[in-house]
C-alpha cells in the first residue's frame, strides 16, 4: 500500500465520517481492497529480495567473505558453547529463560487486564502509579483461518 493509498482512505475517513458510527460495509469495503494491495506489495517485496540475494550469491568475492564469515561463525559458535557449560553460566542461561518466560506471561495478562479495563471504564487511557498517563493501544491483523 503506498503513502497515496493510505492518504486516499484517511481522506475517504475524515469525509465519510459522520461520528462515531462508522458504516460496517464501508470499512469491510476498505478491508478488502487493502489486502489485494498488500499481498502484491509482499510479493513484490519477496521477489526484489530473491533477485538481491542472487545477486549477492554470484558474486565471487562476495561468495569468498561469506564463506570466510561462515567458518569464523562456527568457531564463535563452538566457543560460545563451551563457554555456556560452565555452571555459572549455565544458572544465568536458565534465569534468562525463566525471566523470559515470566515477562510473557505477565505481558500476556496485563493485555487482557488493559482490555477489561478498557471495556468496563470506557477510557483508552491510565495512569501508573508514578502519575504517567498512559495510552492502551490495540493491535488488530488478520490471519488465515484453518479449513478443517
Amino acid at each position: 500500500m503506498t503513502n497515496n493509498d493510505i492518504a486516499d482512505i484517511k481522506v475517504a475517513e475524515a469525509s465519510n465520517n459522520p461520528g462515531p458510527q462508522v458504516p460496517v460495509l464501508s470499512l469491510e469495503e476498505m478491508i478488502k481492497s487493502a489486502l489485494p494491495k498488500l499481498d502484491k506489495l509482499k510479493e513484490d517485496l519477496k521477489l526484489k529480495k530473491e533477485m538481491v540475494e542472487d545477486a549477492l550469491k554470484n558474486d565471487s568475492t562476495y561468495k569468498n567473505h561469506s564463506e570466510k564469515a561462515k567458518e569464523a561463525n562456527k568457531i564463535k559458535n563452538t566457543t560460545k558453547q563451551q563457554l555456556l557449560k560452565q555452571p555459572s553460566l549455565s544458572t544465568l542461561t536458565n534465569d534468562i529463560k525463566d525471566l523470559r518466560e515470566e515477562i510473557k506471561e505477565l505481558q500476556i495478562s496485563l493485555s487482557e487486564y488493559l482490555s477489561e479495563y478498557g471495556r468496563l471504564s470506557g477510557s483508552n487511557e491510565i495512569q501508573d502509579a508514578n502519575g504517567e498517563v498512559r495510552e492502551i493501544v490495540y493491535v488488530a491483523k488478520l490471519v488465515r483461518r484453518n479449513k478443517n
